[in-house]
């Protein structure tokens, strides 16, 4: 909470809402001229969150699983079944359950710090991550087609067949910009703008609360309540949206690598 507070006043008592540079943290130590910031830290503390989550559920698999063992097994189950399969079929979904399941949770986890406390920004709200994710899921779909007609994939998606010849002209550079352009991009920000967006609006009404409740006071608090108020419910709402984009994310990578091994291809 103190870092949302922090951005609330001045030295002439004044409000200041959140700007785009919380964003840009300085530096907390150094590796040789590696700078770890804040916002490298909250992503260092996802990925072993990630790790002990997993290790702890599969550490002691049996045949009736416990709370922890099911908790995971409905976790793979849900990547499993309403993702990979229900996209790709049995054979491919579990030729790329693994990297789904990888996207899936990592997204989840790193957008989930956003609601945390001592956290309050998620991983995925610079665009490292989600530009990363995006060249993963990028190399899945190109991978996917290649593997699947290595000699059609690029000829069919630039010159889809049934085309009249002289519409290709127009068709081919839209197909490419849209196909191999556009996609990677459009993963990439739908995901960073959400969690960008979703962290703004929380230290507004946070650090809002914190104004009118500390700074102001008097019978300006009263603004503080529904201030807080729309915080709390904004809180829960974040939490849809982490598990939404994570799910999302997922989808559309299943989505493009099903476009790639389309018998067309």
């Amino acid at each position: 909470m103190n870092l949302l507070v922090q951005t609330t006043t001045t030295d002439d008592g004044s409000f200041h809402g959140p700007s785009i540079d919380e964003f840009f943290p300085p530096a907390v130590f150094s590796i040789g001229s590696f700078e770890v910031n804040r916002v490298m830290l909250v992503r260092f503390v996802a990925v072993i969150a990630i790790l002990l989550v997993f290790w702890l559920g599969t550490r002691r698999m049996k045949l009736i699983p416990g709370r922890g063992q099911s908790i995971v097994e409905m976790g793979l189950d849900f990547v499993r079944v309403n993702i990979a399969e229900d996209l790709l079929g049995k054979k491919d979904g579990t030729r790329f359950l693994p990297i789904l399941t990888s996207i899936f949770f990592m997204v989840l986890f790193m957008n989930l710090t956003g609601i945390i406390p001592f956290l309050n920004i998620a991983g995925t709200s610079v665009i490292g991550v989600p530009l990363v994710l995006a060249i993963v899921a990028y190399i899945c779909f190109i991978y996917a087609g290649v593997k699947k007609s290595p000699g059609n994939f690029f000829r069919n998606s630039l010159f889809p067949p049934g085309v009249p010849w002289f519409l290709y002209i127009l068709v081919t550079p839209i197909e490419f910009v849209s196909t191999f352009i556009l996609r990677p991009i459009t993963l990439t920000l739908r995901l960073l703008m959400n969690m960008v967006v979703g962290h703004l609006l929380l230290v507004l009404f946070f650090s809002a609360t914190a104004f009118f409740l500390f700074t102001a006071g008097s019978w300006w608090s009263l603004f503080g309540i529904g201030t807080f108020a729309f915080g709390f419910a904004f809180t829960l709402f974040e939490i849809l949206v982490a598990v939404l984009q994570a799910y999302v994310f997922a989808l559309l990578t299943a989505v493009y690598i099903q476009l790639a091994v389309a018998e067309e291809h």
